[in-house]
């Protein structure tokens, strides 16, 4: 025991220094963000916003964030910036948390997580509406060139099952910057607004953004739970419209040319273009006759002359002759 007592000391006093090691440096540490906030900026977006922690160290290292949403789907991303902007749905509340990472490399371990959270808006969840649907029509539209596609809107929705008789519903749609609350309802055997049509909005037919559509509800016995949702505008059908319309349009002037062209082939070919468009003759010229008249007289009068001459001299030719011999 004697003689082991100080090998048991040296592998004791190397652990102890190897821990030491391993532990990680206080000012290489990565320190969580500071002043984690969420704020609703429009329908159905939100923006997350925080602050480098003034305590991080060291000052000269890249950082990013690691971003994850908890409500209302789970999602990841990571990030060099300090705030973000999402699309989502909020009638179900809004939770995210954010930790800070090393940007160019993982060789340090990521901060803790800070979170922050957007309570659900009140009102019984048997209020809100249920079944929306919404589709767009696109039209060609030649008035305006710089959109020469209006694109309509038409929403339906079914009545919560819990919605008192005197419940009336709104609807507003998002599209990017633009929000638009609806103007022309259909209403059922209570008056209660149950579908809505837009025939002109802001969405763009070649647009990509996603529509987000919100129905808030009132009632003087009860608060109304809102409910929002998101379309891809590829989901919501009613464009097939626009590409058969270019397409129409281009297979007919094709065909149109295609046709003349066979058309003026075969004129040429069998000879019936000058049957079927004769040429115009050209008008006769007073002035040009004229001159082919005149030069015409004078042509017949020298010959005239010429012969006459030649009659009166032969005669005297021949008594000239008679006299001198």
């Amino acid at each position: 025991v004697i003689i082991m007592a100080p090998a048991l000391l040296i592998l004791l006093w190397a652990t102890v220094i190897l821990k030491a090691d391993l532990l990680p440096d206080k000012k290489s540490l990565l320190l969580p963000p500071t002043n984690f906030t969420i704020t609703v900026i429009g329908l159905a977006q939100v923006l997350l916003h925080w602050e480098p922690n003034p305590d991080q160290e060291p000052k000269n290292v890249e950082l990013g964030y690691h971003v994850r949403i908890n409500v209302p789907q789970e999602e990841d991303y990571e990030t060099r910036n300090t705030e973000s902007k999402l699309v989502t749905v909020l009638h179900q509340g809004f939770s995210a948390s954010v930790q800070t990472i090393l940007w160019d490399g993982h060789s340090l371990l990521p901060s803790d997580w800070v979170s922050a959270e957007l309570k659900a808006p009140p009102g019984s969840p048997g209020t809100s509406i249920v079944n929306l649907t919404c589709t767009t029509n696109t039209v060609f539209n030649n008035s305006n060139p710089l959109r020469p596609y209006q694109v309509s809107l038409h929403c339906t929705w079914l009545v919560g099952k819990d919605a008192p008789e005197d419940t009336q519903y709104f609807l507003y749609y998002r599209y990017g910057s633009m929000t638009e609350e609806c103007q022309e309802y259909r209403k059922d055997t209570l008056k209660r607004n149950i579908a809505c049509w837009f025939p002109r909005t802001f969405i763009s037919s070649r647009g990509s953004d996603s529509l987000a559509v919100q129905v808030k509800g009132s009632s003087k016995h009860t608060i109304i739970k809102p409910f929002d949702q998101l379309f891809a505008l590829h989901e919501i059908g009613n464009d097939d419209q626009k590409p058969f319309t270019e397409w129409f349009l281009i297979v007919l002037m094709a065909t149109i040319c295609f046709i003349l062209l066979i058309f003026s082939l075969i004129c040429k070919i069998g000879h019936l273009w000058n049957r079927l468009f004769p040429p115009v003759p050209a008008p006769k010229s007073s002035i040009k006759d004229f001159f082919v008249i005149v030069n015409s007289e004078k042509t017949v009068s020298s010959e005239t002359e010429i012969e006459v001459i030649s009659y009166v001299e032969e005669p005297g030719f021949e008594t000239l002759e008679d006299s001198v011999f």
